[in-house]
């Protein structure tokens, strides 16, 4: 069973930086393809990035050129650098995995979010 604990959220002004971290304690994160949504308040979950196995990465275009995804297999956990963050950025960020099965199909598992704010 994969679980998924997020950190690095918080309050940042309009410019600023916060980098989210996802431990995952599954036996097979380095076989995942991971990935980070958000869901701000009154509005549905969105994909914000995503990382591949392979390390291939790709972008929501509201946040392509600011956020960057990378992931660290040895610690088993995916990173979210968010940089010139603005106030629609605020959300619940999520950590999703997507994680091969002895069975040939696809488990999904959250993390329990994390708060990101930019406000003045």
């Amino acid at each position: 069973q994969v679980q998924l604990v997020e950190s690095g959220g918080g309050l940042v002004q309009p410019g600023g930086s916060l980098r989210l971290s996802c431990a995952d304690s599954g036996s097979t994160f380095s076989e995942n393809t991971m990935r980070w949504y958000r869901q701000a308040p009154g509005k549905q979950r969105e994909l914000v990035a995503t990382i591949t196995r392979g390390t291939s990465t790709d972008y929501a275009s509201s946040v392509k050129g600011r956020f960057t995804i990378s992931r660290d297999n040895a610690k088993s956990t995916v990173y979210l650098q968010m940089n010139s963050l603005k106030p629609e950025d605020t959300a619940v960020y999520y950590c999703n995995a997507l994680s091969p099965t002895p069975w040939g199909t696809i488990s999904a598992s959250w993390g329990q979010g994390t708060q990101v704010t930019v406000s003045p």
